[in-house]
């Protein structure tokens, strides 16, 4: 069996690993450095179940896109080294004030992904921590120009059109791979859209867009949508809407799990 984690499967009936490609987890966790606030956030449940399945304690995780922090809290807590890119200063500035100081190599930048210049950041980081290549690299890139989180020309929420935002998700990709190992893995949480009374399969693009790049798809993930507050408190409204018209309400994302 390859060893790429610490799991110990002497104790996996024990194990809160989740296997199966159907994930129903009930409530974001807010606990510790978790509080949910920031739009667009994953729950921290995804990338802490990614880690542990996909990295050995000390090995280096990678998130490009980084928003609040979650991935980088779960990383600290997990033991394992970090490397994140956010687009907007502000945030890597909050979560620097959240990351304990004697936590060792963890790197956070404020750049654009789609840039190798930014990468170069990346490698030269690389070389002073215990491996030269990530082991795991976690991407939740915005769902398009669906929500815009910046006001900067080159956040890819704000993408002029549906072509754009894929080629410059794909150069973030493309980057990502030359800093992943060899049979390294890269997962990506993405939902789809809908616009101009159409569903658009924003999710299936970036899952396509990847393979081209020629990385081994593992598996894909369905998780529900329970956990979103947000859409929680407007279910209603969209249940009324839904009956009124022809769609079906989201509920539910993908984590498109890659090997190298």
């Amino acid at each position: 069996m390859p060893k790429f984690n610490d799991l110990d499967l002497k104790e996996w009936k024990q194990s809160d690993i989740l296997t199966d490609s159907l994930w129903l987890i009930p409530e974001r966790d807010n606990s510790g450095k978790h509080d949910g606030s920031y739009h667009g956030n994953f729950i921290p449940q995804i990338p802490r179940q990614l880690i542990q399945r996909y990295t050995k304690k000390h090995d280096t995780v990678f998130d490009p896109f980084l928003g609040s922090g979650t991935t980088a809290y779960e990383a600290e807590n997990l033991d394992r080294c970090f490397i994140g890119i956010d687009i907007q200063n502000k945030l890597i500035k909050d979560i620097e004030k959240k990351i304990d100081p004697e936590t060792k190599h963890c790197k956070l930048i404020t750049g654009d992904s789609t840039q190798v210049s930014t990468f170069k950041l990346v490698d030269d980081t690389l070389t002073d921590y215990p491996k030269d290549k990530v082991q795991l690299a976690i991407l939740h890139p915005p769902y398009a120009n669906i929500i815009k989180f910046s006001q900067l020309k080159n956040d890819l929420s704000n993408a002029s059109s549906l072509s754009n935002f894929l080629d410059r998700f794909t150069q973030v990709v493309q980057n990502t791979i030359d800093i992943l190992e060899d049979k390294g893995y890269l997962a990506i949480v993405i939902g789809d859209m809908y616009t101009k009374g159409e569903w658009v399969p924003l999710g299936f693009y970036c899952m396509k867009a990847t393979q081209k790049l020629g990385l081994k798809l593992k598996s894909i993930i369905i998780k529900n949508m329970a956990g979103n507050r947000a859409k929680r408190k407007q279910e209603g409204i969209w249940r009324y809407r839904a009956l009124s018209s022809d769609y079906y309400i989201f509920k539910h994302e993908y984590i498109l799990i890659f090997k190298k």
